[in-house]
This record gives C-alpha cells, structure tokens and sequence, in this order.
C-alpha cells in the first residue's frame, strides 16, 4: 500500500512577497497565500529523497500576484535536481508577472535544450491575481487538471469548460522540449470563493480500478468526484488512500504528486504597505538571481492591470467564467 509522507514538523507554511516554496522531494503540507489556501502532497518513486515530480509556488512583490506548476520530468537522480533548481530559478524571473505565456515558453527552451538527450517534461501552470480571484491556465501535455466548483458542488476535468459564447476552451499543447520556441495557449477563468482546482501527475490515470483496466481521467473524475468537497485538508489523502485500495501495486510504479488550491477570499485586498515596499522587494530578488547565477528578472509588466494593481483589474480584464451545468 502506497505510504503518505511523514509530515514536517511544521505542516503549514504561510508565503512570504517574492518567495518560491517547493522542489522534488516528499512532502505533504498546506500552504497559505493571499486569497489561496493551498495542499501539496508528493512522494518520488520507491521512497527516495527526490523524484521526477517538481512542484512550486510564488509569491510576487506585492503579495497579488500567485502561480502554481506542476511538472513531471523525464528520468531520475541528480538530472532531475538540476532541472529543479532550473525551474525555480524561472519561477523567480516570471516571480512579479501576471501574463504567463513567457514563462512557459521559457520552460520550454529549456527543456529543448535537453532534447538530444530524450529530456522532456509534461507540466501545468497557473496564475492566479488575488484581488479579483482571476487564474489563467496552462497546460503543457499534462494529465487535464479537475475543477470542483463550490455553487453546483461538483467536479469536472478543467478540459471541458466552455467560454461565454459556448466554444470549448481547454489548452492542451505539446510537451516540454519536443520543440522550440513552442507556442502555448493560456485559458481565463474566475474562481468563487471555495472553488477547488486539482493538479496531478499521471500515476493517477494510470492506475487501475477494480477490475485491472487503466483508470484513465474519466473514471478518475469520478473517484474525486465520490470524496466530499467540503474538506480540502483532507482530500489528497483521501484520493490517495481510495485510488491505493482499488488493485495492488497502484502509486507503487511512478512518482506521486497532487497540488490542490482552494480560493479564500481571504486577506485578497494587499495592504498599502507592500505596494509601497514591492519596488525593493523586486530589487532584491534581481540581485539575488544574478548572484545565484541567474539571467535576471525581466522588467515587470507595463500594463495597467500589473502596475495599476486592483484599481485597473476589473477594467483591463474579463476572464471566462465557469458555466453552469444546464
């Protein structure tokens, strides 16, 4: 039976501006940002120190802007921790960002650079602005996110939202490094205070049920969507304790990782004095990167929903919200 990370000493970590919190290594922990309550639960393959799943969330300056990836790499060992520390370093370049398209198409170069090697990755990525709860998504050849949506009480693959106007609209583009200079789409939404969004690296679909066939994402939608919603603290363990109990050898073979995020509403509004402070927090972090051996921070952004703040943020964009089930 597939073990749950022991927990840290400290199983909760509340994020501080300009901070990138994760890795590869075992975890099980509940992280809070402003706006986002959020769970990671990882445990490489055979219990080793650190596996080919990475995981990581920021922080910007002000404390308004988030983003969240999961990434599963090809291979194993040392290659993988390298990869890591590449991808954190990226997290803190794109760190004060709100468009995410750049990111990912620099975790695609540097993915391509692996290609000769057979290097590649599958990956999601999502930003999310806290005072107006918009998150954009990305997906990178990855096992299609869930979505559970508080008002219906129900889960959904993030693959069938549809926009205003009834045309689907779920990104889902080629892996990390089988081409350069990819093109990725991103796709808006707007989260209501206890809505739920489900990242999960692919052992998930890949187990078996009852009767030895591959679960694929369906019928994984369908065990998520049996475990109350009502309790995110609880629900990773719950997912890993029912897909472990279906057929023997389930989350044995691979790398396991699920990141969960629940919008709060709380503590959405960044107070005056981290606006104020943002420009030397952004100061630090550029030098801090470049001492580290990084490339830099790009510029921020010069539109008015990044500079401007949540003053602009309603004006400058309107996300595709969620259906109704009709």
């Amino acid at each position: 039976m597939a073990e749950i990370p022991s927990e840290p000493t400290d199983p909760s970590h509340s994020m501080t501006c300009m901070e990138i919190w994760g890795g590869n290594k075992a975890t099980f922990r509940n992280v809070t940002l402003p706006g986002l309550g959020a769970w990671v639960y990882s445990r490489p393959y055979q219990q080793a120190e650190s596996g080919g799943d990475v995981y990581y969330v920021s922080n910007c300056a002000t404390g308004r802007i988030t983003r969240l990836m999961l990434a599963d790499v090809s291979g194993h060992g040392s290659a993988v921790a390298k990869i890591a520390n590449d991808l954190r370093m990226l997290m803190r370049r794109y760190v004060n960002h709100i468009q995410q398209v750049k990111f990912v198409s620099s975790m695609n170069n540097e993915f391509a650079t692996l290609a000769s090697s057979g290097g590649f990755a599958t990956a999601v990525v999502a930003t999310f602005l806290a005072p107006t709860r918009r998150l954009t998504f990305s997906n990178a050849g990855h096992p299609h996110p869930l979505i559970y949506t508080a008002r219906d009480r129900r889960w959904r693959l993030l693959e069938t939202l549809h926009d205003e106007k009834g045309h689907l609209c779920g990104p889902s583009d080629l892996p990390l490094g089988i081409f350069e200079d990819g093109d990725y789409g991103e796709l808006e939404l707007m989260l209501d205070v206890g809505d739920l969004v489900l990242f999960h690296t692919d052992a998930f679909i890949e187990s078996r049920d009852s009767q030895g066939e591959l679960l694929g994402s369906q019928a994984f939608l369908d065990i998520v969507s049996k475990i109350e919603g009502d309790h995110p603290e609880t629900l990773l363990e719950k997912i890993v304790t029912k897909v472990t109990s279906l057929w023997p050898g389930n989350l044995t073979d691979d790398d396991v990782t699920l990141l969960l995020f629940q919008a709060t509403g709380e503590e959405a509004q960044v107070p005056i004095g981290k606006r104020i402070l943002a420009p030397f927090r952004f100061l630090k972090g550029m030098s801090a990167s470049l001492l580290n051996g990084g490339r830099g921070m790009p510029l921020p952004e010069f539109s008015l929903a990044n500079l401007g703040g949540a003053m602009f943020e309603s004006l400058t964009h309107r996300a595709t919200r969620i259906q109704k089930p009709k």
